[in-house]
């Protein structure tokens, strides 16, 4: 639709180049109020589109084996399609359009697209190359399961550990003998970690925890 509109408006501006003043301004009063005529309801349904087209993009752009929060992610976009509506109501109060326009950028481009920019903070990029280390070393021995070995292997050859930090508070390793492990990027330092599963053979899940 966007490319129509540019398309129409070269058309417009091509034929009424050679033409005298006042046909140019009537010209482009005419082109307004027809696109004033029909802009509310197309906007809206081509903003709740691209809305969507976005939503879903971010996602999927999302690695497989992390949490993708559908949930949280169908709400912002539930909040986008509300912005959008704004649109195709908002023919009497100027305010609205401004209200909608903000609120599309947000929920609509800002929040997927820094969700996807954040899913991958250090601790899980760790845990995810361990994860792949240790799918390796399984496929290398002809496994069809990664065993807790193959992990405690794998963080430990890239400077990592697995389990909780050992210290005087918490004399107690957590989670490093069964699913879900904790990953830790680091051997001498304890959070921010992830914890790494693998449920069906050599699927990993990566969370945060």
């Amino acid at each position: 639709m966007t490319l129509f509109l540019l398309l129409s408006t070269a058309n417009t501006l091509r034929r009424t180049s050679n033409c005298r003043p006042g046909v140019l301004a009537r010209a482009s009063r005419l082109y307004g109020r027809r696109m004033k005529s029909v802009s509310q309801p197309v906007r809206a349904v081509a903003a709740a589109l691209v809305c969507l087209v976005i939503a879903l993009a971010a996602a999927l752009a999302v690695d497989s084996r992390l949490d993708r929060h559908w949930g949280l992610r169908g709400l912002t976009l539930f909040l986008a399609f509300c912005c959008a509506s704004v649109l195709w109501t908002s023919k009497e109060r100027k305010a609205r359009p401004i209200i909608a326009f903000v609120g599309l950028l947000m929920f609509g481009l800002v929040f997927p697209v820094t969700s996807t920019t954040w899913s991958e903070p250090p601790e899980i990029k760790f845990a995810l190359a361990v994860a792949d280390d240790a799918v390796a070393a399984a496929n290398k021995q002809a496994s069809s399961a990664v065993s807790v070995a193959d992990v405690k292997a794998a963080a430990e050859a890239r400077g990592g550990a697995v389990g909780s930090l050992k210290t005087e508070r918490n004399p107690e390793i957590r989670q490093a003998d069964a699913y879900p492990l904790i990953i830790r990027a680091k051997k001498d330092q304890g959070r921010p970690w992830a914890c790494l599963s693998f449920v069906h053979g050599l699927d990993a899940e990566i969370r945060t925890c």
